[in-house]
Formats: structure tokens, C-alpha cells, sequence
């Protein structure tokens, strides 16, 4: 009888230690926190301010819109923010339609929709843009949500090259210039 109850002390002590080393189900708390993270990122494209927008970025973080090359680190980013919020007619507002965290709880994606207005610097009209995005966060242990990745996807159509709007060889005109710098919604 001893003997059985020594092991069954060591199997219950062996399954508290096994208990107290599991990760706590933070999944709920992590997905709350994403969704307050990009209603506040809204706030922040409204507000206009380029070091509140890009603080949302992890300092490794990249942003990939259409038409533009990455954007590498959070110092690019702010710096490409300062140019777009310089544009009064700048507004930005994005739903995720869907938030996913991993089972790990330090990665997660959102992925959602878009609309953007904002001025194109060659024709000085109004461009409203409207799209889809993904945005991959990662959480450092006790640290916020940040994004590392942020990718943006205009639907609307790119417009011809005017040559080839005329039925010129599209090869020998020069490339056309990015649509617009839209820096997505963070």
C-alpha cells in the first residue's frame, strides 16, 4: 500500500509540474488584442501622425503595397508615412475579416479589406483606392502585437501606358510610375 501511495504522490506531483508547464490558453486575449490594435491603427491613420501609424510596425517589419517596391524597416516606413500624411486629402480605413493566432501565441495574421483616398502627385486629382490586405503580427513574450508583415492589394485597375492606349508597342515605352505610394493603412 506504500508503495502505491509513493507513486501515486510522484504521478500527481509529475502531473502538476507537467500542468504548470503548459502554456496559458491566451488565444481569446490574443485575438481581442489584435482587433484592438487595428481599431486603434484606424485611429491613428485619421490623426494623421506618421510615428504613431508606423509605431504599429516591429523595427524589422516590411510593407509591400502595389506598384511600389517593399518598404524595408520601421525607420523606411515612418519616412514614407511622412510623405503620405503630408497629403491633406490622405484617409485610410481597413476591416479585418479575419484574425488567426497561432497555436505557439506569438505569431498571428489579419486579413481583411481596405479603402484609401489620397492625391496623385503627377495629376493632382483624387485617386479612392480600394483593396485587400494581409498583415502577419508577431508578440515577443510580455511585448504588443506588431506587424512584420503588411501587404496590400489594390483592386482597382491599373491604367495603360498612354502608348499603349494608341496601339503602340508597349515595349518601347518607357515603364509607367507607381499609381500611388499607397503606404496601406498602418
Amino acid at each position: 500500500m506504500r508503495r502505491f501511495a509513493a507513486l501515486l504522490s510522484v504521478l500527481v506531483i509529475a502531473l502538476m509540474a507537467t500542468a504548470c508547464n503548459q502554456p496559458a490558453d491566451t488565444h481569446d486575449a490574443d485575438v481581442k488584442a489584435i482587433k484592438n490594435n487595428e481599431a486603434q491603427w484606424n485611429q491613428d491613420w485619421q490623426s494623421k501622425d506618421p510615428d504613431k501609424i508606423a509605431a504599429h510596425y516591429a523595427g524589422d517589419g516590411v510593407l509591400i503595397v502595389s506598384g511600389m517596391p517593399p518598404i524595408l524597416g520601421r525607420d523606411a516606413i515612418l519616412s514614407s508615412l511622412k510623405q503620405m500624411v503630408a497629403d491633406p486629402a490622405v484617409s485610410l480605413t481597413f476591416q479585418a475579416s479575419t484574425v488567426e493566432v497561432a497555436n505557439s501565441g506569438d505569431l498571428a495574421y489579419t486579413q481583411g479589406s481596405y479603402k484609401m483616398t489620397l492625391t496623385d502627385p503627377r495629376t493632382k486629382k483624387l485617386i479612392n483606392d480600394h483593396g485587400s490586405y494581409v498583415t502577419v503580427y508577431r508578440k515577443k513574450p510580455d511585448g504588443p502585437w506588431k506587424a512584420v508583415s503588411d501587404v496590400a492589394v489594390s483592386d482597382v485597375p491599373t491604367a495603360a501606358p498612354p502608348a499603349a492606349r494608341h496601339g503602340k508597342s508597349a515595349a518601347k515605352q518607357p515603364k509607367p510610375a507607381a499609381r500611388h505610394a499607397r503606404s496601406k493603412r498602418h
